[in-house]
């Protein structure tokens, strides 16, 4: 079982995670064990308070590291008390100026047990949040959202449906986007023809391992017009370098 938890001033934004999709579907398949908790139980005035005013000066506030190391700290407690009393959560903190997500880092992560996900707003982390709990600085990409919990559930939905059983045919992640590195093919289904447009033959043909090297194909041929970047890195076969080959020497 993998276990998620995320530390935020809106746990009300989770509400649609824990209720429809993988994630849900995790949860009730006893796969994912998943909170939220509200960063304001934390706080050590009668406000609330969560942030504050920059020391220095400048615009915006900062998030307060007193009820982050506080609610760190509990869910620590609370985790080990249903795992491993030694098990030590994988901290996770939101940032554009971290690691850019992958489906690698993806893999990653669902190798872990437990994945905490800081949650921040406004313009960032104390940085004593930093120096004092670790935490990988993972970005989703280079640009700005009003908070972490966005970010946060895009990536737990993408660990989520790594773990074996939340997703119902395995082959479906297998074949997503990026997990072989490369983009996904086309996909057809029900009509046969519409408006015009055809399904390819070769996929009624019944000829699974035409069927196989023609979705090969075309992945490739999609990751070589859209994302070429991602054929500098990607482990390709034999059968991947002929077709990238072919490719190359047809007439555009």
């Amino acid at each position: 079982m993998l276990r998620i938890d995320f530390v935020t001033i809106f746990p009300r934004m989770f509400d649609p995670l824990l209720a429809e999709g993988v994630i849900a579907r995790g949860i009730k398949q006893n796969l994912l064990e998943v909170k939220a908790w509200d960063l304001r139980d934390y706080a050590s005035d009668r406000h609330r308070s969560t942030d504050d005013e920059a020391y220095g000066g400048g615009p915006g506030m900062v998030m307060l590291a007193e009820p982050v190391l506080r609610c760190v700290e509990s869910l620590r407690v609370a985790g080990r008390g249903s795992a491993s009393p030694t098990l030590a959560p994988h901290i996770i903190l939101t940032s554009p100026q971290g690691r850019a997500f992958t489906q690698d880092v993806a893999k990653e992560l669902s190798s872990h047990e437990w994945l905490v996900f800081l949650c921040g707003r406004y313009e960032g982390f104390d940085e004593r949040i930093r120096e004092t709990l670790q935490p990988d600085e993972i970005s989703v990409g280079d640009f700005v959202v009003s908070g972490g919990e966005l970010p946060a559930m895009l990536m737990a939905d993408a660990v989520g449906r790594m773990i074996e059983g939340v997703v119902g045919n395995s082959g479906s992640v297998a074949e997503d986007s990026f997990f072989n590195g490369l983009l996904d093919y086309p996909h057809y289904t029900r009509p046969l023809e519409l408006r015009g447009m055809r399904v390819p033959d070769i996929l009624l043909s019944g000829h699974h391992e035409n069927i196989r090297k023609w979705r090969k194909e075309q992945a490739l041929r999609r990751t070589r017009e859209l994302r070429p970047d991602l054929l500098e890195k990607a482990d390709l076969d034999d059968e991947a370098q002929e077709i990238l080959r072919r490719l190359e020497n047809e007439t555009p």
